[in-house]
């Protein structure tokens, strides 16, 4: 059997070492440091990259980000994730009753993949986080896939000074598989909330989460609280009309 083809493997590092960078867009200099790489090699990858429409240069000589043809494909695979496409109409739902932006996620290693996001409904500037990776222990979406999964491997990096170190995640997890639905309050963004809750398929298996997010100041009573409780039964009802979508649920 033929082994692995080194430059096929080099663009794949490449594009990987994009979609997780903290700007996202990158030089060739930082490409070829990070990956221990000629800059000339680098160069050549980047190159074949943006004429097939995977990476941009959106500056002539500067740096470099993932290409929209990337995003197509990416969008594609998405579209036909059957979780994804039960969420469509119950998100769309939960964002006009919450006021809030709406992400559902998966589970991808030690991050949570967007599968799907609705914009909150106003009128304010927002990006769509769609295909987009979050750090799982951050995140309500993450808390709630890690309580009923697995914990994955990985450094637990702090965010803000309310990211929450291994024993208080494992506290927080040991509640949500209590509750039924997790929060989380700075830990991503300072002044910024989510609220989570988990989707369940036809075994009863957890095989996705829905949530929102938005300021504290919206999502809570007070800045230091958790949520209120009218928002948290918004997502956990738009959570179980998911699950009875994908037959988790029979009433």
């Amino acid at each position: 059997m033929p082994g692995p083809i080194q430059s096929i493997q080099r663009a794949a590092e490449v594009l990987k070492l994009l979609a997780h960078g903290g700007a996202h867009q990158l030089s060739v200099g930082e490409i070829a440091r990070a990956l221990d790489l000629a800059k000339p090699t680098v160069h050549g990858i980047l190159r074949t990259l943006q004429e097939v429409g995977f990476v941009e240069q959106p500056v002539e000589g500067g740096k470099y980000r993932l290409g929209a043809a990337l995003f197509q494909i990416g969008t594609s695979y998405l579209d036909g994730n059957e979780l994804r496409a039960k969420a469509l109409n119950w998100s769309d739902s939960l964002a006009v009753r919450a006021r809030e932006a709406v992400r559902v996620g998966v589970l991808h290693g030690k991050h949570v993949l967007v599968v799907h996001h609705v914009f909150r409904p106003d009128n304010s500037r927002q990006t769509l986080d769609t295909g987009a990776l979050l750090p799982w222990h951050a995140t309500a979406l993450g808390k709630v896939l890690v309580a009923f999964g697995e914990w994955p491997d990985g450094e637990l990096r702090r965010f803000t000074r309310h990211t929450l170190d291994e024993a208080g995640l494992r506290a927080a997890l040991d509640e949500t598989l209590v509750r039924d639905w997790a929060y989380d309050l700075h830990e991503l963004v300072e002044g910024e909330a989510s609220i989570a809750a988990p989707i369940r398929d036809g075994r009863g298996a957890v095989v996705g989460a829905v949530g929102i997010s938005g300021p504290v100041e919206r999502l809570c009573e007070s800045p230091d609280q958790p949520p209120r409780l009218e928002l948290v039964s918004y997502v956990r009802e738009a959570a179980r009309s998911v699950s009875r979508e994908l037959g988790g649920l029979s009433w």
